[in-house]
């Protein structure tokens, strides 16, 4: 990680940059690292660029779950005092964002989710009967990337960590349930937040009929795809993703 992991009060974030506030959102087992792209790219034009860790493994089992994370993410946003943010979320990162959007819509700016949870999850906590086994951990790990190249040692070595530590897996699997309990497809047609969906067009997790699902029930949303992608577009394409959500945020003068 080339950016310095910030440490005050309860909170462990990335800042950089300064300017509008874009704030990043990871997954169930994404680091803030997969977004080094993003946070290079518009923390050089004008933008301030804020990844919060989220406390997916640190919440009490009862707490684990999208609600909590979103109020999580109420308590951040109030700690920096910050309006008018732009959130950009990958997979649940995508859900939290949604779900913190219904709750607080007046805070929200405009809202960019890529490979985002909320409306159908395939497998998201499940086949992991077979965790002790690094090459099926592997497997399971190479096939969220079309480029299964893009899931390094280092990203594989972290999913076997976590589904073999029991504490984690358990928090993995009720993530799983709450993402599915959260459902928001009877929110979506009331969210009036500009929203940018950027998909891989090759997803496995998240395939592309969600992100058409998507862009149908939100008002005001406008849907790019990125071929030869899977469900973490700003991994595996980084370029194309910055240049489509740049183009996207001078369109709409963000």
């Amino acid at each position: 990680m080339t950016h310095l992991l910030k440490k005050e009060k309860d909170y462990r974030y990335i800042e950089v940059g300064e300017g509008t506030p874009i704030i990043v959102l990871h997954g169930l087992m994404g680091g803030l690292s997969n977004f080094d792209a993003v946070t290079k790219h518009f923390s050089s034009k004008g933008y301030k660029v804020i990844i919060p860790e989220l406390p997916i493994y640190t919440m009490s089992l009862i707490k684990t779950n999208v609600k909590s994370f979103a109020n999580y993410l109420k308590a951040f946003i109030e700690f920096k005092g910050l309006n008018d943010v732009i959130l950009l979320g990958n997979s649940l990162g995508g859900h939290i964002g949604l779900y913190y959007t219904k709750l607080n819509p007046k805070k929200v700016r405009a809202l960019v989710i890529t490979g985002s949870s909320g409306l159908y999850e395939s497998a998201m906590g499940g086949g992991y009967t077979k965790r002790s086994d690094y090459e099926v951990i592997k497997k399971k790990a190479q096939d969220v990337f079309y480029d299964p190249a893009v899931a390094t040692k280092e990203i594989v070595d972290e999913v076997y960590e976590t589904v073999n530590d029991r504490n984690k897996l358990i928090k993995t699997l009720a993530i799983a349930k709450s993402a599915i309990r959260h459902n928001m497809a009877k929110d979506l047609p009331k969210m009036e937040t500009p929203i940018c969906i950027i998909w891989g067009k090759n997803d496995t997790v998240t395939p592309p009929e969600v992100a058409e699902e998507f862009h149908e029930l939100l008002p005001d949303s406008e849907l790019h795809w990125i071929d030869k992608c899977g469900h973490a577009a700003m991994m595996e394409h980084p370029e194309e993703f910055n240049t489509i959500l740049n183009a996207w945020l001078e369109k709409r003068g963000f």
